[in-house]
């Protein structure tokens, strides 16, 4: 599992992008920590997004855990929830 850092903005996104995809081992189920996250705006959904894409790609899909309830509100504002498998009570 991959813990997200506590903040994940435009700055970070790319950074936090890379380490993620280069320490995903390809046999693992993908799993993301993002209880961490106290920092964030619409980067970390395109994070949390390239990952799925990444998932899906090796024909896996994302799991992610403990998602702050405003990040899981703006991925609902934005259309993206279902993708990413989020549910509007996370």
């Amino acid at each position: 599992m991959f813990a997200l850092p506590a903040v994940v903005t435009q700055a970070q996104a790319p950074g936090v992008l890379r380490q993620l995809l280069q320490a995903w081992p390809a046999q693992d189920v993908p799993r993301l920590d993002a209880s961490g996250v106290q920092q964030f705006d619409s980067s970390t959904l395109a994070v949390l997004l390239a990952c799925a894409r990444e998932a899906q790609r090796r024909g896996a899909v994302l799991a992610i855990d403990g998602l702050p309830q405003r990040l899981n509100t703006l991925a609902q504002v934005y259309g993206v929830a279902d993708f990413l498998g989020l549910s509007n009570s996370n």
